[in-house]
């Protein structure tokens, strides 16, 4: 029987990454938001139209707090396994998407570098285990881009993709917003007009596709102008794209923001696939319509998105795969070059150090000593063996960096697999899920039914944990009594800072939780 090496590629990447989507807590800022909304949704039997902590939500569309409600209706309570696929599976589908776009031009060996290279950068990565919108909306993304290409060569049924392209696309706006729709439309005319077939626009954007983006906008915007009326509607339509876009009012950032972020967003890999993307063009070896297109989305995507006031390097994702993928492609075509082989030494001296480093952060901050945890410390050891593996190959292996590549890569995974053991010792630094159990335990034992917090980030969707709203309240506050019928939750650091609540606190029953205290009233 044949093996699917494909499919043992992505078993293998999930099982490396099961610790972390089984063990780690939900992080404050946007995965607790998220769950939080969800709840208010469920309770309020919202289906278009959202609120957090009653405030309306117009920020992103439906279809991942859908999903979002889905677990929690299912499962009866928020897990973070589940909705973890939901970030990993599509990155997975994004991997299979581009290995299949360039399996005419590269062998199964290459597939499988530029597969762990896309897997393993940085923020891919980050974007394949942490829950958020954006590898949903990227995946139908790519989805949308290689639907295209396929009508555009008359590779596959062309009737069929005629009706996918359009559904992928609206899947994407449906997904996180604007850029969904955006992405595409730029990149595909843009590519029309370099390779003059501009007049053929319509195959591809054309009534079919327009009616089925527009039969689908109706029913969405439908939906969100009966449930929460025209004020809703236009924070969605115009407060949250246009104003975010002209002059944002949230990651206003200035227009080079992405040619800095794009190092640290593809890292490790980001010098070699750069690199191999100028000195491919630079010898004029880009000259296949595939490559063509590959470098379009690049461009255009990178231009229209620096345009944007808003900016956060995970908005520069949608370029990611075909930054990796165009990189293999030139570097295939170029060979192995010293200033190639030394894109990949930078990161293999990384992986050597790493183990060496994480003693020295622990020992130099304090608050990082959880790096010395033993899953932690195997972690940083499985990197330096990898890094001193790939250095080994990069000299005995003359004729390919591929190897040293995969090392790396192999070395990442199993480093991510181990540490992601610690986790459950180190979730007290990561989310509130500890902090707010040892509340609640307090708040029963006491018979104090009220959860205050002073100085503590992103407090408000403690109620995901706590099913209780929580007060925030500041330093008179406390003095005067304020928290007299609850418990009071602060962050330790802060607490140091303020010599009159110090002094208030200090002889009352405390808590300890990783950097936050519970104070007993």
């Amino acid at each position: 029987m044949k093996i699917n090496k494909g499919l043992v590629l992505s078993a293998a990447l999930v099982a490396a990454l099961l610790p972390v989507l089984i063990l780690r807590d939900f992080t404050p800022s946007n995965e607790l938001r998220y769950l939080s909304i969800a709840d208010e949704a469920i309770a309020n039997g919202d289906v278009f139209t959202f609120t957090n902590q009653g405030v309306p939500y117009a920020d992103k569309p439906p279809l991942y707090i859908w999903i979002v409600m889905l677990g929690r209706l299912l499962f009866g309570q928020h897990t973070m396994w589940f909705l973890g696929l939901f970030s990993l599976i599509p990155a997975l589908v994004i991997v299979w998407t581009m290995n299949r776009w360039v399996r005419s031009v590269t062998s199964e060996g290459e597939r499988r570098t530029a597969s762990l290279m896309l897997m393993s950068s940085g923020l891919f990565l980050g974007l394949a285990v942490v829950l958020r919108m954006d590898m949903l909306m990227n995946m139908f993304i790519t989805l949308a881009l290689y639907t295209f290409y396929r009508i555009y060569d008359g590779s596959g049924d062309t009737r069929r993709n005629r009706i996918l392209f359009p559904v992928y696309v609206f899947l994407a706006l449906f997904s996180k917003g604007p850029v969904g729709i955006l992405v595409p439309l730029v990149a595909t005319v843009a590519f029309l007009a370099v390779s003059r077939k501009l007049r053929s626009i319509g195959r591809y954007w054309g009534w079919l596709t327009w009616g089925i983006l527009l039969a689908g906008c109706a029913v969405w915007f439908g939906g969100v102008y009966i449930e929460g009326g025209r004020e809703y509607l236009d924070n969605l339509l115009f407060h949250q794209t246009i104003d975010r876009a002209v002059d944002a009012f949230h990651h206003k950032e200035p227009f080079y923001y992405y040619l800095i972020s794009v190092w640290y967003s593809i890292a490790p890999w980001s010098l070699l696939a750069i690199a191999a993307i100028v000195g491919g063009c630079a010898a004029r070896k880009l000259n296949t319509d595939l490559e063509r297109f590959f470098l379009t989305i690049i461009i255009t995507t990178f231009v229209m998105l620096s345009a944007f006031s808003s900016k956060i390097a995970v908005y520069l994702a949608p370029t990611f795969p075909f930054f990796i993928y165009l990189g293999m492609l030139m570097y295939l075509k170029l060979g192995r070059r010293w200033w190639l082989t030394l894109t990949v030494a930078l990161p293999t001296a990384i992986w050597i150090i790493v183990l060496p480093g994480l003693f020295i952060a622990a020992k130099t901050a304090p608050e990082m000593g959880y790096l010395l945890n033993g899953w932690c410390v195997a972690a940083g050891a499985i990197l330096c063996i990898a890094g001193i593996a790939a250095a080994v190959l990069l000299i005995r292996r003359r004729d390919t960096l591929n190897p040293a590549i995969e090392t790396l890569a192999a070395g990442l995974f199993a480093a991510v697999f181990v540490g992601g053991f610690a986790l459950p010792a180190i979730n007290c630094e990561i989310g509130y899920g500890d902090l707010c159990r040892k509340a609640a335990e307090v708040s029963a034992a006491e018979g104090r039914p009220n959860y205050y917090v002073w100085r503590v980030h992103r407090p408000e969707n403690m109620d995901v944990y706590l099913h209780e709203d929580v007060v925030e309240v500041t330093t008179d506050e406390v003095l005067a009594g304020r928290c007299a019928d609850g418990v009071l939750i602060l962050p330790a650091s802060k607490l140091e800072g303020d010599v009159a609540l110090s002094d208030y606190t200090a002889g009352k029953p405390t808590h300890t939780v990783g950097r936050y205290k519970v104070i007993e009233p």
